[in-house]
Parts: C-alpha cells; sequence; structure tokens
C-alpha cells in the first residue's frame, strides 16, 4: 500500500495517530485480516455528565471521558487530564499511543486515557477534589487494579491521585487498592523516581540511540546543543538532566515565550528564576525568543515537551535540529514527520522517547501489589535497562525494515524511520498475543 507523498496538514491528534498508524502498517505483510480494525478502535468509551457543588453554592454540570483502547496485553493504562478543550478523539488518540507505548517498551499493560472539561486555574482546590472524587464515582468499576489505571497527565498531579485512590478505596473496602492508580503521593504508595522518569526515560533514550550511530555526527551528548519547548516537569527536568550528561542547553521555552544562550542556560537557574517570574522569560544574561524562534533555534537536539501538534507544516521545515526527541506525545504532525524525514531529520517517537513515565508507573503498581517500596538505585536500574531495550529493538527493526525497503519491499519513495520501526514492534507483539490467546467465544 502506497502512501501518498504529501498529506493534507491537520492539527487533530486523532488524524494524525491514525496516519501514523497505517504509514506504519505498510511495512507490514502476513499479518492476519481483520486483526487491524479490532487494533486501530478503542475497547471501550465511557461519557459521563456529573452535577458538582460549587463554592458559590451553584451547581455546575461536568463532563468527563475514560477511553479504554486495549487491553489484549494486560490491564489499561494512561492518565486524566483536567483541561478546557479535552475531546473524545484527543483522548482516543491518547488511549492509542498509550497501547503502542507499553508494547514497545515490553510492559503488561494496554493503553488508556482520561480527562474531564474544566480549566482547573478557575477552580478552587475543594472543587477539584470534587470534580474528582464524582468523576472516579461515576466511571465505578471501570478503572481498577485490574482493569484500567489512571495516572497524572495535563493538570493533574499526585494530589489528584491520592483523591482517586481513596474515593476507590472506599467505594471497595477490605481490598489492597493501592494499584488502582499510580503517580500517588509516596507516603501513600508512590514510588521513587516517578516524577523525574518521563525525562530520565528520554535521557537513556536518546544516549541509546546516539551510541547506535543512527544520528550521523552525533554519538553522544557531550557538548550536544539541546533546545527545549516547555518548561514544566518533564522539560525542566530533562533540561537538567540532559545538562548533566554533558549536553549545552542553548534555548528553552514555555508558554508565555522563550530565552536563548548559545554559550548554555544553566537549567537550575532556569527553573528558580521561572518559579519566581511565573515564565523562563527575562532571565538576566539571556536573550528572550518567542516559541516560533525556539522551534527554529540552531541546535542539534530539540525536545518538544509542551502540547501535541506543536511542529506543523508551517514551521518544520524551519527546523535546524539534527534529532528530535518528542519528550510530548504527538508534538509533530504527520505532515511535519515527513518534512523532518526528508531534511534527514531524526525523530526519536513518543511512543519510545517520553515512554519513561508508563515504565516507573508499571513499578509502582508492581510494588503495589506485593507490598514493597524499591529504593532510587533499584527503580533507575530497571528504567535504564527498560529504556536501552527499547531503544536497541526498535533501531534493530529500522535497520531490518531498511533492508526491505531497499530491496524493493512496499514501493515507498522513502525508506521506514525510527517511528515505523516501533510502531511495527509494537502492533506485531500485540497481533501475536491476539493469536497466541484466540478469539473467545
Amino acid at each position: 500500500m502506497d502512501m501518498p507523498t504529501r498529506l493534507e496538514e491537520s492539527v487533530d491528534l486523532f488524524v494524525n495517530a491514525n496516519r501514523q498508524f497505517e504509514q506504519a502498517l505498510t511495512w507490514i505483510d502476513g499479518i492476519k485480516v481483520g486483526i487491524i480494525d479490532y487494533l486501530i478502535n478503542p475497547k471501550r468509551t465511557m461519557h459521563v455528565r456529573f452535577p458538582v457543588n460549587m463554592d458559590d453554592e451553584s451547581i455546575r454540570t461536568f463532563h468527563g471521558f475514560r477511553v479504554l483502547h486495549n487491553r489484549v496485553r494486560g490491564p489499561g493504562k494512561g492518565g486524566i487530564r483536567y483541561h478546557p478543550n479535552v475531546t473524545e478523539a484527543e483522548v482516543a488518540a491518547l488511549a492509542a499511543f498509550m497501547t503502542w507505548k507499553t508494547a514497545v517498551v515490553d510492559i503488561p499493560f494496554g493503553g488508556g486515557k482520561g480527562g474531564v472539561v474544566c480549566n482547573p486555574k478557575e477552580l478552587s482546590r475543594g472543587e477539584l477534589r470534587r470534580v474528582t472524587r464524582r468523576f472516579v464515582a461515576e466511571l465505578g468499576d471501570a478503572i481498577g487494579p485490574h482493569t484500567d489505571i489512571p495516572a497524572p497527565d495535563v493538570y493533574t498531579d499526585a494530589q489528584t491521585m491520592a483523591w482517586i485512590y481513596d474515593t476507590f478505596d472506599l467505594m471497595h473496602p477490605g481490598q489492597n487498592n493501592l494499584a488502582v492508580v499510580t503517580g500517588k503521593p509516596l507516603e501513600i504508595g508512590g514510588s521513587v523516581g516517578r516524577e523525574e522518569a518521563t525525562a530520565r526515560g528520554s535521557l537513556y533514550a536518546t544516549e541509546q540511540l546516539l551510541k547506535r550511530g543512527v544520528v550521523p555526527g552525533l554519538e553522544t551528548l557531550d557538548g550536544a546543543r539541546v533546545a527545549v519547548q516547555g518548561y514544566g516537569n518533564v522539560g525542566a527536568t530533562a533540561a537538567r538532566l540532559f545538562q548533566e550528561a554533558g549536553a549545552r542547553i542553548v534555548a528553552v521555552s514555555d508558554s508565555r515565550g522563550g530565552i536563548c544562550d548559545d554559550s548554555g542556560l544553566d537549567a537550575e537557574q532556569v527553573l528558580a528564576h521561572k518559579n519566581e517570574c511565573g515564565s523562563v522569560v527575562g532571565l538576566p544574561t539571556s536573550t528572550d525568543i518567542s516559541n516560533a524562534d525556539l522551534l527554529a533555534h540552531d541546535c542539534d537536539i530539540l525536545i518538544p515537551a509542551a502540547l501535541e501538534c506543536q511542529i506543523r507544516e508551517d514551521n518544520a521545515a524551519n527546523v535546524k535540529a539534527r534529532l528530535i526527541v518528542e519528550a510530548a506525545n504527538g508534538p509533530l504532525t504527520a505532515v511535519a514527520d515527513k518534512i523532518a524525514q526528508e531534511k534527514n531529520i531524526v525523530v526519536l517517537p513518543d511512543i519510545v522517547a517520553n515512554s519513561g513515565g508508563v515504565v516507573v508507573s508499571y513499578f509502582e503498581w508492581v510494588q503495589n501489589l506485593e507490598n514493597q517500596q524499591w529504593d532510587i538505585d533499584k527503580v533507575d536500574r530497571k528504567l535504564r535497562n527498560k529504556m536501552l531495550r527499547a531503544i536497541d529493538d526498535t533501531v534493530d527493526r529500522w535497520i531490518a525494515l531498511c533492508k526491505r525497503h531497499k530491496d524493493g519491499f512496499n514501493g515507498n519513495r522513502v525508506g521506514p524511520t525510527l517511528r515505523d520501526a516501533a510502531l511495527v514492534t509494537a502492533i506485531e507483539r500485540i497481533a501475536t498475543v491476539v493469536l497466541q490467546r484466540d478469539i473467545w467465544p
């Protein structure tokens, strides 16, 4: 199946997720008829609408979603986000990403995702607590330690997870319910290393990718110029960890704008300035730039760690990086992916690059089920092993696909990408389990 040489641009995450999936399928042959339809569609989508008492004594109705994409390899796994623009399509796409992500890093989960349409910045702590508890009550047994396991996401955090756990525990007394949710506070079953896991996993993945020689002329992080879009938890932590590994942070940004200094920014100093002033913009000795300037900044590695669809048809050609590490979910549109490939920019895809978070979530789940507490050295060692293995599996598959392309397989004008390789690995792993389990009845 030949893909068109130029796709029509879309900033719909669901559309882009399906395009990535369809592109990966062009590199697979011999898969059983009907499995693809089963894999691409969510297993279950829940809509709930529920009333909440507000602080001003009014009643407001909220709309929430929970999508379980696939649980062939294990319970659904995925975050719950609170955002005014949450949609069913967005949640469905993110649930699919989680299915591929858990398969490519080979942990026994499927994909899930949830969200509530609201603006947390306009809600008090008490209102957020009531929204969370009522949402969990409405979901009922749709979530659970062995069915579907939420985690933090956009504008939710460890406190949100504590409310979810407590609500579920009150609804299911007499059981070990700690594993119903991950990303909890350490005091009630959270795992050490969880807060840094996504960024640390990205570091381990990038180091191994460079070691494998996938990016010509860039074999280590030593002296590599790095730009980070999105200076939240993941982006700020990634900047610090990459700097500690020898990279030079030359530009960073947040929602208000960015800064650059080609001699190198101090990641901790930038974070302290942001905590004090509310933005990275205005840091003394640095130059203020726009987010558009950040994406086009001259660097070796670009780390998009903000929201989805940030690199698009209208700005992808301006990217100068040799490697893009997708610390965010879906930061490149399908068209931007093609442009990056045409420019010989290597893209380390999100389902590998930012999978450290779900890996340590899996570790938290295991600890909860077994009533254990691991130390940070054990968590980091296990995380590093998982990330290195995922990179090696992806690169090995990419090399194999490149050979098939050279031999004329599938007729595509251009060869496979690392995203193709990662998705092929994930799809084949899930399809194998479907056939091994068989279809019942």
